[in-house]
């Protein structure tokens, strides 16, 4: 067993459970400030439903309260609510960014458990990966020739992403493949038509400028940061009126 702590999951978790919390207290606050207003819900009953109804909307935070309703024995109405926050415990909830990792292999240490982990937390991310980026899944072919073609198809690119991140681990990037496609998103091929004088059409096509995120990249695989040449081709005239005979 292995107790583990993220910075980074306990700020999530804390601002998750601050922003139920306040919206806990406010709805309480509402609640009780209306015991004393016209038209606004009086009824010891129907407050104590109303609070039932707020612990389920809000149980992440409400059970880290306890709620007492004053009731008024003459009108049958309630006149105050009181609510106090309970001293933390010692739970999961009161440890945010902790969790616990449990093996049934008695001989793993502290670092062969940890490693296990998140190696099997970057086999799920790959199967993801290889079920929706690589196109594994699903699986339109019905010929069995065609449907071993696309598997291997799908298993062929996985090495391919594969080879490409163990390049880039070596140079300390160790971003998933789906940020690795956000980062080098920016960059594009485009196509610029131009016509001249004469009526020729010039087409060039070549790549963005890339950004210093996708440079970093570019270098880390020591390949050129335009992708692919600069491609230049010309439509004459004469060529486009015969196409626009036919």
């Amino acid at each position: 067993m292995l107790y583990c702590h993220s910075t980074k999951r306990e700020k999530k978790e804390q601002a998750i459970n601050d922003r139920f919390t306040i919206r806990f207290e406010e709805a309480l606050t509402n609640l009780e400030s209306g015991l004393h207003k016209k038209r606004c819900l009086k009824k010891y009953d129907k407050v104590l439903e109303k609070i039932g109804r707020l612990k389920q909307q809000y149980s992440k935070a409400a059970k880290h309260y306890s709620i007492k309703i004053q009731k008024d024995e003459k009108s049958g109405n309630a006149v105050k609510i009181h609510w106090k926050r309970k001293t933390g415990s010692n739970t999961k909830d009161g440890l945010p960014g902790v969790y616990c990792l449990r093996t049934s292999h008695k001989k793993f240490d502290e670092n062969t458990l940890w490693h296990t982990y998140t190696m099997l937390t970057d086999l799920e991310a790959v199967f993801r990966s290889l079920k929706s980026e690589l196109g594994l899944r699903p699986v339109f072919h019905q010929i069995t020739e065609r449907v071993t073609g696309h598997l291997f198809i799908s298993v062929l690119a996985y090495h391919l992403v594969h080879s490409i991140r163990y390049q880039l681990k070596k140079q300390n990037i160790t971003s998933s493949w789906s940020d690795l496609r956000k980062q080098l998103a920016g960059q594009n091929r485009v196509t610029v038509s131009m016509q001249l004088k004469n009526s020729d059409v010039v087409h060039i096509r070549k790549s963005t400028r890339p950004e210093p995120r996708q440079q970093k990249i570019y270098s880390a695989l020591r390949i050129g940061f335009h992708p692919g040449t600069t491609i230049k081709t010309t439509n004459k005239s004469s060529a486009i009126t015969e196409v626009l005979k036919i």
